[in-house]
């Protein structure tokens, strides 16, 4: 059997970089509409070795499902400007899921635990995404929003 590397899902699944950092695949958009919007999007996306997601944040809920690889940390602003951290993966005993979903207006961030791997993931929008519903954060924009996270905001902008 094949090892599987990053390179072989990238090649495969016909990924390209994305703007928040990582690689991704559309591979479904609904023709279900709601308010003139899919009703669902996905993506493939993949996160490999020092990857990171830089914050961002959609006007529609994510859901990112774990296939693959190393577990994810996913570091979430929410609506109050509390931060916390959920870990995407299998590793139950780890308090790991293999789900987490990311509500609408969050600002999030994501990287691997094991820098010396990747990740495979399914990511879900609902209504379906539009890049004009996603917005990138810069260190300024957000450190004047939330100055003691300076830190953080620094590694993931």
């Amino acid at each position: 059997m094949e090892k599987l590397t990053a390179e072989n899902f990238i090649e495969k699944l016909n990924l390209n970089k994305h703007p928040e950092g990582g690689y991704f695949f559309e591979n479904y958009r609904s023709s279900i509409f709601y308010n003139e919007k899919n009703l669902t999007t996905s993506i493939f996306f993949l996160l490999n070795e020092n990857d990171i997601s830089r914050f961002h944040s959609l006007k529609s809920d994510e859901i990112w499902y774990y296939h693959f690889g190393s577990s994810v940390k996913i570091i979430l602003i929410d609506k109050q400007g509390r931060l916390s951290e959920k870990i995407l993966g299998i590793n139950l005993h780890k308090n790991e899921n293999p789900s987490v979903i990311i509500e609408a207006g969050n600002i999030f961030a994501a990287e691997l635990m094991d820098k010396s791997s990747f990740c495979f993931v399914s990511c879900v929008v609902s209504p379906g995404f539009s890049f004009e519903d996603f917005k990138l954060y810069n260190y300024g924009e957000l450190t004047a929003l939330y100055p003691d996270y300076s830190e953080i905001i620094k590694k993931f902008t």
